[in-house]
């Protein structure tokens, strides 16, 4: 499987952006797709993931409410809706895929990793 994300870019608090991920190869290898974040000087968090089959979501505390995952099977494509931006939502954004059936939060469970993409949100 091969990801390429891109939307990053830079804001000021209070906007939106919208960042996707491409996939492409085999499909069952992404079962499960989700968006981490790596803010500077600390470690990969777990921030959205979708399951493909049904639907389900899972969100990190932080940004429920504020962000949204979804998925467009028919372009292999998944989005990170990104609204009400806070400065500590600065990061560099990547998405990942897995062939489980469950949405894990560790970063160890994903083996399949996109490039990132650099979101700065500025007070």
């Amino acid at each position: 499987v091969q990801l390429q994300a891109s939307g990053g870019g830079s804001v000021q608090a209070g906007g939106s952006l919208r960042l996707s991920c491409a996939a492409s190869g085999r499909t069952f290898s992404r079962r499960v797709m989700a968006w981490f974040r790596q803010p500077p000087g600390k470690e990969r968090e777990f921030v959205a993931g979708l399951r493909w089959s049904g639907g389900s979501t899972y969100y990190t505390d932080s940004v429920k409410g504020r962000f949204t995952i979804s998925g467009d099977n028919a372009k292999n494509t998944v989005y990170l809706q990104m609204n009400s931006l806070k400065p500590e939502d600065t990061a560099v954004y990547y998405c990942a895929a897995d062939d489980s059936m469950i949405i894990f939060t560790s970063t160890e469970k994903y083996d399949y990793w996109g490039q990132g993409t650099q979101v700065t949100v500025s007070s």
